[in-house]
């Protein structure tokens, strides 16, 4: 865990990834030094080792959400948790594992694997920019793309937000993901989902790696499901060696139908994800949540959109399209149950 330890020290917030990128070429300099590296006009880093015919892929975003990140800031490892904490402040702060265990990811298969590539694209987060922007054909000689950029530790996702199919079957039943424990998922938007608008022609997916609560504070790792992450992605590489085309339909509505199911998946989905982004940047409007999600969720209708925001606003004594950013410390229980209550012991 030294190094995923050591990518979290590193503060790299969305459009300000230079000490990221700095740290990614020194790192392989120093440990893959047979590694061909190349920084774009954007600061997207792409990265080949070895000579095939075709490679494995990986990629990962090199930005982070939070804005709290204090000089004394370390990563604190216990038992089966990774978690920031600020000693001076006396405060759990993000680590930006989301995405810097998918960074972890790419370090590790490029270290051991003798031929693979990786992409390692910027600002994700506000708006998938690296991604909108890199240079697609790094990717003509792939076998099939894999992005570790998911909470929890057991979603494969297929699908981003109802609409853009990232693989074929085929690459499903290739991978074993009942092996590691995974099952498919619908995602919302990421930069696989960016490739494959833009037309990525071969399988993607987007794996868990064992992050929990990203886009706050309370942020942590569980270890266990990390390495298991890791363990899938090895496995991946070693036994697809094929080459494994897809390109998107027009419209794919998911393995779920229609049905309440469906609704209530995506309503939670939903709900985690406006909560973060209000915790995080509280000045943020109702509108402005609108058109980010908008769309995004196929069985939620704006009321159902406008419910979740306002029902989070009231929760957290935020000011409904407040301008002055102020707000409480939000005050409710987080939903993670025993997994915090291990770092909460850690911490006390």
């Amino acid at each position: 865990m030294k190094l995923l330890k050591e990518l979290f020290k590193i503060y790299s917030p969305s459009g300000n990834e230079k000490k990221m990128r700095k740290f990614i070429r020194w790192w392989l300099k120093n440990n893959v030094p047979e590694a061909i590296t190349k920084t774009d006009d954007f600061g997207n880093i792409y990265v080949v080792k070895g000579e095939a015919e075709n490679y494995p892929c990986l990629c990962a975003h090199l930005d982070q959400v939070q804005r709290t990140h204090s000089k004394d800031f370390e990563a604190i490892e216990t038992k089966d948790y990774i978690f920031g904490f600020s000693r001076k402040n006396k405060r759990q702060e993000g680590l930006g594992a989301d995405d810097k265990v998918g960074v972890w990811v790419n370090l590790k298969c490029l270290k051991k694997f003798d031929q693979c590539k990786a992409m390692f694209f910027v600002s994700e987060e506000v708006g998938c920019v690296g991604s909108g922007k890199c240079d697609m054909t790094f990717f003509d000689d792939c076998r099939f793309v894999i992005q570790c950029d998911r909470r929890n530790g057991d979603d494969l996702i297929t699908t981003i937000g109802g609409w853009t199919n990232l693989c074929s079957p085929g690459f499903i039943k290739a991978i074993q993901p009942e092996l590691f424990g995974y099952k498919e998922e619908s995602g919302l938007i990421t930069d696989v989902g960016e490739l494959k608008e833009r037309g990525l022609k071969v399988s993607a997916i987007n794996l868990s790696c064992g992050y929990y609560e990203p886009h706050t504070d309370r942020e942590f790792v569980i270890k266990s499901e990390v390495v298991n992450c890791l363990a899938f992605v090895e496995h991946i590489i070693t036994t697809c060696t094929d080459v494994y085309p897809h390109e998107d339909d027009d419209y794919y509505f998911g393995r779920h139908g229609w049905g309440d199911d469906t609704w209530e998946e995506e309503y939670e989905e939903a709900y985690q994800c406006i909560e973060c982004d209000l915790l995080n940047h509280p000045r943020l409007t109702t509108e402005q949540i609108l058109n980010a999600y908008r769309g995004y969720f196929f069985s939620l209708k704006e009321a159902d959109l406008r419910q979740i925001i306002e029902e989070i606003k009231n929760i957290n004594f935020i000011d409904d399209d407040d301008d002055t950013g102020m707000r409480l410390l939000p005050n409710h229980e987080t939903g993670m149950g025993e997994k915090n209550e291990g770092i909460e012991a850690a911490i006390l």
